[in-house]
């Protein structure tokens, strides 16, 4: 028997909603509902963009959108650095979360910010010197922008990046409610080429609800919801 589930899209930093717009109506012609909000600072929200919008900015507006919307039963996406914003997220209304998936994510322990779990993130905090970082350079294939090399693709981001405001790096995911241990955890990995200085930790081998770890693959680059969307799309569909 089909279910509708609701699937919540997350984006991570320097991006916006519209990196998801090649997953989305996949989603939806499979029946789901969908929803791929912009956070404060990006998208149609970039004019919001201040040195107090940090992580626990961004917890508030997925937490806020859940809330007003009643959603329920939600898989909640988050993508690289959205894997703080959706632990916290689910720190604070794990009765609406039914699965969380890391797509190719920072994964934080209670307590641990973005520079804890990606230690290169204070070099580019340095680098910046300012309260906003602005997005990473374009490199040669096979890096590209993002992991996108196709040059379309790379002009179509290019235009929908804005600068990540440090604090959003610097504030602690907050992991402490024991029900957060009882929600099911996939990890989609992306196993294309990666950037020297970006390492992702091992996934242990039991989730913190007792379970067997679950980790898919994609082979291509970070930015999969635009380079394989329909491939992510699929493994989506299996949860």
């Amino acid at each position: 028997m089909f279910t509708m589930s609701t699937f919540l899209l997350v984006h991570g930093a320097w991006h916006s909603g519209r990196a998801w717009e090649r997953v989305v109506p996949l989603l939806e012609s499979a029946g789901h509902r969908v929803l791929a909000p912009s956070l404060t600072g990006y998208g149609d929200k970039a004019h919001l963009l201040s040195p107090e919008v940090g992580l626990e900015t961004h917890v508030d507006d997925i937490v806020t959108l859940i809330e007003e919307q009643g959603l329920t039963d939600v898989i909640l996406v988050g993508h690289s650095y959205a894997g703080l914003v959706v632990s916290s997220v689910a720190n604070r209304v794990p009765d609406r979360i039914a699965h969380l998936v890391y797509l190719d994510a920072m994964v934080p322990e209670d307590g641990q910010t973005a520079v804890d779990v990606l230690p290169v993130t204070q070099q580019m905090i340095d680098q910046a010197g300012s309260w906003r970082i602005p997005p990473l350079p374009e490199q040669p294939p096979p890096f590209g922008l993002f992991g996108v090399t196709d040059p379309a693709d790379i002009a179509w981001l290019r235009e929908m990046l804005s600068d990540q405001p440090v604090l959003c790096l610097q504030q602690p995911a907050r992991l402490d409610n024991p029900a957060v241990n009882t929600i099911p955890r996939t990890h989609i990995e992306c196993v294309g080429a990666k950037p020297a200085g970006i390492s992702r930790r091992p996934v242990p081998v039991i989730q913190p609800n007792g379970s067997p770890s679950q980790v898919w693959e994609l082979p291509t680059g970070h930015d999969c919801m635009i380079t394989m969307p329909a491939e992510l799309t699929e493994l989506l569909l299996k949860l």
